[in-house]
């Protein structure tokens, strides 16, 4: 994910953080000075994280910054045939992992759709919505490297502690 869009997910995780600390910064000046804080405060806090991590999720995807353990796949890239297999059961256990946890967003989705938020009112199906949308947009990135047969990005070494 490059250019354009990927500019427009890091704004809208901008926004989200930028809202979530002027919130909770309110709040607490609000509770600490007065007694009295805006209640509204800490459901759209838990609102905006739970989109801007996914939003993050979706963008880190493309950049290679997901966590990976590479120390085994860069002593097999000396076997040719063998690090692309093992490339292509990578790609397959993402998208497994992408299914299943879609799957289970999807079923929060509609069950959310009947019941909102306590204090905002909004569908409660907000909340689980980014994990199906961010898992959509993974699952469609993998099938687009596994069709393209894009070689897995190694850049970043092994790092071992």
């Amino acid at each position: 994910m490059k250019g354009w869009a990927a500019r427009l997910l890091q704004a809208a995780m901008a926004l989200c953080l930028a809202a979530m600390a002027a919130l909770v910064f309110v709040n607490v000046v609000l509770r600490y000075g007065f007694g009295a804080g805006i209640a509204a405060s800490e459901e759209l806090s838990r609102l905006l994280f739970v989109w801007m991590v996914f939003i993050g999720a979706t963008v880190a995807y493309p950049a290679g910054e997901h966590m990976a353990f590479t120390s085994l796949l860069l002593k097999l890239r000396a076997r040719p045939r063998v690090f692309e297999a093992i490339t292509v059961l990578i790609r397959l256990l993402v998208l497994l992992a992408c299914v299943l946890v879609a799957w289970g967003a999807w079923q929060q989705v509609v069950v959310g759709l009947d019941s909102n938020s306590v204090v905002l009112g909004y569908p409660v199906a907000l909340l689980p919505l980014p994990a199906l949308l961010c898992t959509t947009a993974i699952g469609v990135m993998v099938l687009v490297e596994l069709a393209r047969r894009t070689p897995l990005h190694l850049g970043h070494g092994a790092e071992i502690e």
